[in-house]
């Protein structure tokens, strides 16, 4: 079936159309007139970069009128990102999804042709992607709330160009196309010429190409997607588990994985990402952490793996009085009990400095532990109790006004705790929010 008539039998009143006033797009919104019965809808972004702007919004806005056409247009003012491809790409898509909310629309249409694809491929080549990405650009892209359908793929942009001539159709150039100083544009002068010296339809190899890995694509995604059911949990990853699996299935699970966590926007992952997380996944050390993109981090702890923003901002030191709560960790001040565990520290306030502070580790910690002759640094305790690399920082620690390390609550006591048949006026009391508290042991 003709992909023109697809899009006739597609439920939607209104197709949303992307227009830049370029030969493909005025290329694509004419076939839809005259293909389609299907309401449309111009959308177009006037990204206030180019002299010509204004003028290519006009005459939009007067095209659409004449031909009974609903134009919406977004005039970009400012731009506040470094990377001004990146925050157009960003700016275009968030339009797009509110005319596509505005008219009830699932369906937008964009103009990409089989020359666009050629260059996609080959940037992704140069730059590193993953399969889904060498797979450059799809007719049909499914995301959450609406689909992107490329019908014009299957033609060149000298077809298009070709189609607006015989049919009398003002289309704009943009003069940027012509600066080599951006990769793709290099690739369209020099590279694609090349190709199409060597075969004129090299664009329906691409096609083949892209298709072919595409399919690939989607069934190692169906496999890492039933796997991934036992493998993670809470966005963590069981290690053990995934080094079972074939590495295609391992790369394709942390590529899934990624995916939900950058909001599918596939263009931040890159396979040196996943390469990294592979890696330390089969290094024999326990305790690993690598940074990723947009301020996350993977961190790997004994088996499992995870992924989390970095929190730059976690040194504290609070008063002690009666009470404090710390992620999961509760420390009360209490008048008896009967234990005396790790969990249990008995102070003697005569031998120490008071008040006394909660705080976290900090570099070059260490404690005079109970009973040894000497001192042990903080992080070598965290290392032999294990402790996850991602709560040692901001693991509770008692301190004296002096900043002496007197207790660090379920690992270890100082030299300056207490035993519980010694002398001792203060006793503090530790427990798990997940755990129930033993209230038969303690009275207050």
């Amino acid at each position: 079936m003709d992909i023109f008539n697809e899009i006739d039998n597609l439920n939607d009143e209104y197709l949303i159309v992307g227009v830049s006033a370029g030969p493909d797009s005025m290329a694509l919104i004419h076939m839809l007139q005259h293909k389609t019965n299907k309401k449309l809808v111009c959308t177009h972004i006037n990204h206030n970069v180019r002299k010509e702007s204004a003028e290519e919004a006009n005459y939009l806005k007067e095209y659409c009128k004449e031909n009974n056409i609903i134009f919406e247009c977004l005039k970009i003012d400012t731009y506040k990102e470094n990377n001004f491809e990146d925050e157009a790409r960003k700016k275009r898509y968030n339009f797009y999804k509110e005319i596509l909310k505005k008219y009830h629309s699932h369906t937008l249409l964009l103009a990409h042709h089989g020359d666009d694809l050629i260059e996609t491929i080959l940037m992704k080549i140069i730059r590193g992607s993953n399969i889904q990405g060498y797979a450059g650009i799809k007719k049909y892209s499914y995301l959450k709330d609406y689909t992107i359908i490329r019908p014009l793929l299957n033609l060149t942009k000298e077809d298009l160009i070709k189609y607006n001539k015989e049919n009398n159709i003002k289309y704009y150039i943009d003069s940027s196309n012509e600066d080599i100083t951006y990769t793709r544009n290099r690739l369209r002068k020099k590279i694609l010429p090349l190709l199409k010296k060597e075969d004129k339809n090299i664009h329906q190899k691409f096609i083949n190409y892209s298709e072919t890995l595409q399919e690939y694509y989607n069934l190692a995604n169906e496999i890492a997607n039933k796997k991934m059911i036992n493998i993670v949990s809470n966005a963590t990853i069981d290690i053990n588990k995934i080094k079972k699996e074939n590495t295609l299935i391992q790369k394709q699970i942390i590529f899934n994985l990624l995916s939900n966590i950058y909001n599918n926007e596939s263009n931040i992952i890159k396979n040196e990402h996943i390469d990294s997380i592979i890696n330390i996944i089969n290094n024999t050390k326990p305790n690993i952490k690598i940074d990723l993109p947009n301020n996350y981090i993977a961190i790997k702890e004994y088996n499992k793996l995870s992924f989390t923003k970095k929190n730059n901002s976690i040194d504290y030191k609070i008063p002690f009085k009666e009470s404090i709560r710390l992620d999961n960790i509760i420390i009360e001040k209490v008048k008896e009990i009967n234990t005396d565990g790790n969990d249990i520290c008995r102070i003697n306030s005569k031998k120490i400095k008071l008040p006394l502070y909660i705080r976290n580790r900090q570099s070059g910690d260490y404690i005079e532990v109970l009973g040894l002759d000497g001192k042990k640094k903080i992080k070598d305790i965290f290392i032999e109790k294990k402790i996850p690399l991602t709560i040692r920082n901001s693991y509770p620690l008692l301190v004296d006004a002096e900043d002496k390390i007197l207790w660090i609550p379920f690992l270890k006591k100082s030299k300056y705790i207490v035993k519980k048949d010694g002398l001792y006026d203060i006793i503090l009391y530790s427990y798990k929010e997940s755990e129930e508290k033993n209230e038969r042991q303690k009275e207050n």
